[in-house]
């Protein structure tokens, strides 16, 4: 049974409708990529502050991050947050045919996951649960935080090991999903793993003494070309670092490690050899250990080709997060809610703009073209008897996500509305990244995520038993296993992340200098 209060929030949800998908369309469009989401950030931030909000613009160091609080009297208070970061490579159009953005490349930044519906969800949410307070006196407070560059890890264990996370009642984590078995449900013990992410940046500043030795009869830049420079460092740093791949970490649980080529200081084609190359690397392992372990291998590797490249190289921390710790009374809690709302329901509109999606893809259309687990609850329970299938009994983390720096700081429930999915398949990045960008599409995630949030978060506010036993629980699991903040670097915005830039010709998209003027 749903209270008083919670019956507001879901009537304000559904009054919301056009106003929320609006602000998903805004978001989408934006699609603004890690470190660099300056309209997505200044949007929420201007929002917030209209809504009675009181905003910390740049919270913990980084530029496009913000913490928004609201007071409703003495009580406890419950956090929300907000993720917007696009990725380059996915400029897709809220179209049913494969197109770029009006005016962009097709590898330009676009929403995948996509967060333009997190954020949207997260604020809808939000301010149901606002409305419901002052309507119905309920003490306490909300805080929203704003989390850029989460693709890269980048925001939350920053805020974690600053304290915006400290003293809340509960944290809600949201996120839309279709990969089975974590589709409309709440993890239960396997929560995500590690991640460490770290840019090596070559940099061939002394490339005349490389062969000096060698009595080069023009002792200018005609002979620095022999110098093998920043691109053959990144080369071998990425060729060897392949290589070294299956001895760095063992096979068993899924572990990952991905690289991405930032940027280059090529001189073009003039007999000079490239200054500046960077690599990124992100690695996701079950444990901290093991992601140390990988570190040192790589930070070997890095100096050895510096030293073979007339190079010198510097590491540059983008993310360090932990494993997640499970809270049963959040996850319960939550999944209450979700069983009182339902799941997403798409209807006959929605579902034939999903079939012109299966046509424009080189698939028969289907009669009914939604994954069938989308519009279907699981338990949590459920789901993590089919997600402990592949792990090894000893793995108690799983995949990553930077979530989990929340729950070493306050009692977290972890949740999953679908996103739209299409049956069948394969079917290509685009079709996926349209369909969260169309409204049609993806509103019913967002209005089902708001409902959700809402609700368990005046279920807290209203149950002192079950913020009780939620801190209760939480104490006990993060004593038996302690891991305190793992963030000692500054936030890495001075990085050459890419971003859109206002140029004569319009809005483009550019790759960022070392010293970006915005930050």
């Amino acid at each position: 049974m749903t209270s008083a209060a919670q019956n507001t929030a879901l009537k304000w949800v559904d009054a919301a409708r056009a106003d929320l998908s609006t602000a998903c369309a805004t978001i989408f469009e934006y699609a603004e990529p890690a470190w660099r989401e300056y309209r997505s950030a200044a949007w929420y931030v201007e929002r917030l502050r209209a809504e009675g909000f009181t905003v910390e613009e740049g919270s913990g160091g980084m530029p496009t991050a913000f913490c928004a609080d609201w007071s409703n009297g003495d009580g406890p208070v419950v956090g929300l947050y907000a993720e917007y970061d696009a990725v380059p490579g996915n400029c897709q159009a809220a179209d049913v045919a494969e197109a770029p953005r009006a005016g962009f490349s097709p590898y330009a930044a676009g929403h995948t996951d996509p967060h333009s519906a997190l954020g949207i969800s997260g604020l809808g949410g939000l301010l149901a649960t606002k409305a419901a307070m002052e309507h119905h006196g309920i003490k306490g407070g909300l805080r929203f935080t704003g989390e850029p560059a989460e693709k890269v890890r980048g925001s939350k264990p920053i805020h974690a090991a600053k304290g915006y996370y400290d003293g809340l009642a509960g944290m809600l984590s949201f996120h839309p999903f279709y990969m089975l078995p974590l589709c409309n449900t709440v993890r239960w013990d396997t929560h995500c793993g590690a991640a460490y992410s770290m840019v090596y940046r070559f940099i061939c500043d002394a490339p005349h003494l490389f062969g000096a030795a060698d009595g080069a009869p023009i002792p200018q830049s005609h002979s620095d070309i022999r110098a093998p420079g920043a691109n053959d460092a990144l080369v071998m740093m990425y060729a060897q670092g392949r290589m070294l791949r299956d001895s760095m970490a063992s096979h068993a649980g899924g572990w990952s490690i991905s690289e991405a080529i930032l940027s280059a200081g090529q001189a073009t084609a003039d007999n000079l050899p490239a200054g500046l190359a960077e690599l990124q690397y992100m690695m996701r392992v079950p444990t901290v250990a093991l992601a140390e372990r990988i570190t040192a291998r790589l930070d070997a590797l890095a100096e050895a080709v510096a030293q073979q490249t007339g190079c010198r190289v510097e590491k540059h921390w983008v993310c360090k997060s932990r494993p997640g710790l499970a809270n049963h009374t959040m996850a319960s809690l939550v999944w209450e809610q979700i069983q009182q709302v339902g799941a997403p329901v798409w209807d006959d509109a929605a579902k034939e703009i999903m079939r012109q999606v299966q046509a424009n893809c080189g698939m028969d259309p289907t009669d009914d073209p939604i994954l069938p687990a989308c519009e279907t609850l699981i338990s949590p329970q459920e789901a993590e008897a089919i997600l402990r299938r592949d792990l090894p009994p000893s793995q108690l983390n799983s995949t990553s996500d930077d979530y989990t720096d929340m729950t070493w700081h306050a009692p977290t429930a972890r949740f999953y509305i679908a996103r739209p999915a299409l049956r069948g398949g394969p079917y290509p990045a685009w079709a996926m990244n349209a369909l969260g960008g169309i409204p049609q599409t993806i509103d019913p995630t967002v209005q089902v995520a708001a409902k959700v949030l809402a609700l368990s978060a005046l279920r807290l506010l209203e149950d002192g038993k079950a913020r009780s036993d939620a801190r209760d629980e939480f104490e006990l699991r993060r004593d038996e296993a302690p891991c305190p903040p793992l963030c000692d670097y500054d936030p890495p915005t001075g990085i050459n992340w890419p971003r859109y830039v206002e140029t004569p010709a319009g809005h483009d998209w550019h790759i960022s200098t070392l010293e970006d003027p915005c930050d």
